[in-house]
């Protein structure tokens, strides 16, 4: 018996935002002070770093609450169940539903709670909350699943994560190349079958680490704007990844049982590519090894950060044969993990 998931769905935006788009951007440093270098320049440096080469935005017409909605329904079509016997929704999400161009995020009621109504689940008992824990909240929502069908509170959780960032990014500010908008969702459920959620690990750093990401105001500090964009500490993070995250992928998979060397694949969240590269590597540093060949799939090239939504599209992507060179069987181990606002960092075990 495990605790797996039986069905994945993602959302991928239609609209492609390419680098070049940014050229005609007027980025400023945080006191407002001009950048010297051209935005050409700007760009390919920031391609260097991140590995994004486009990323997706949604449509002026779509909510956040709706694209979450597009993946639920993918992943109950593909685990091949009755949505009236789903007993958890948990959606993770960092600012709710924001409309094309308005000021305001709104969260009442819960996404959860819109994505029910748009899937037009009847049954009461079927529960809707949404669970902010920065980029981590998809995976630290398989968490909570896991946990509420071990005890006996559920057997069956529908698991969201859904971002739309490009609600939310100041123009003027370079970090805001790295944002996109994505969905993932899955089906977690008590199975017969072996394997499934193996171990997993959550952690807060927020001593001094609370507000290394945060809202803040636009870098144009010539324009009255009441509006507060998504802000961080790029560098802060950067070093605080690569002392904590290698070291809670250790933890996690030391209480699994699994040995390094049985890890097929390392899903991890799509934040930046050097960044992810460099955790992956001291990860395996750790335990004297060298980083496999091809053990990190990456999309953000292509997707750029979703937030909550790079893991589970991911993993769907994979599963469904959209990432090239990559592939998961069954069997075999692989780690999800992630980082993110709060500090936060988590990872799991799981065995497809």
């Amino acid at each position: 018996m495990g605790i797996k998931i039986t069905g994945t769905g993602s959302y991928i935006p239609s609209h492609i935002e390419k680098n070049e788009n940014f050229y005609n951007h007027q980025f400023l440093n945080a006191d407002g002070s001009t950048i010297k270098n051209s935005n050409e320049v700007i760009v390919e440096k920031f391609k260097a770093i991140t590995g994004i080469k486009e990323r997706r935005y949604v449509t002026e017409e779509l909510l956040n609450s709706d694209i979450a909605y597009y993946a639920a329904e993918k992943a109950i079509e593909d685990a091949n169940i009755d949505r009236e016997t789903i007993d958890y929704i948990i959606v993770a999400h960092n600012y709710g539903d924001i409309k094309y161009n308005s000021e305001q995020s709104d969260t009442v009621p819960s996404i959860a709670s819109r994505v029910k109504h748009l899937l037009q689940i009847k049954n009461p008992k079927c529960v809707g909350y949404d669970l902010l824990f920065g980029c981590p909240g998809w995976i630290q929502g398989v968490i909570q699943a896991e946990s509420f069908i071990n005890s006996g509170i559920a057997k069956r959780c529908l698991v969201i994560g859904s971002e739309t960032l490009s609600r939310v990014i100041d123009r003027h500010d370079r970090d805001s190349m790295i944002y996109s908008d994505g969905a993932g969702a899955v089906i977690i459920e008590k199975s017969e079958k072996e394997g499934g959620i193996l171990a997993h690990e959550s952690a807060t750093y927020a001593l001094d680490e609370a507000h290394f990401i945060y809202f803040g105001e636009t870098n144009n500090t010539e324009i009255t704007d009441k509006r507060r964009y998504i802000k961080m500490y790029g560098r802060k993070i950067y070093e605080f990844a690569l002392s904590n995250v290698p070291k809670a992928l250790k933890s996690c998979l030391d209480k699994s049982g699994v040995s390094i060397k049985d890890v097929k694949k390392i899903l991890i969240h799509q934040a930046n590519e050097k960044m992810d590269e460099a955790i992956v590597k001291r990860f395996y540093k750790l335990h004297n090894m060298e980083m496999p060949q091809g053990i990190m799939p990456m999309t953000i090239n292509m997707l750029g950060n979703s937030s909550v939504a790079t893991v589970p599209t991911l993993f769907d992507r994979i599963l469904k044969g959209k990432v090239e060179n990559q592939e998961i069987n069954k069997g075999d181990v692989i780690m999800f993990a992630s980082v993110g606002a709060g500090m936060n960092i988590n990872a799991i075990v799981y065995q497809y």
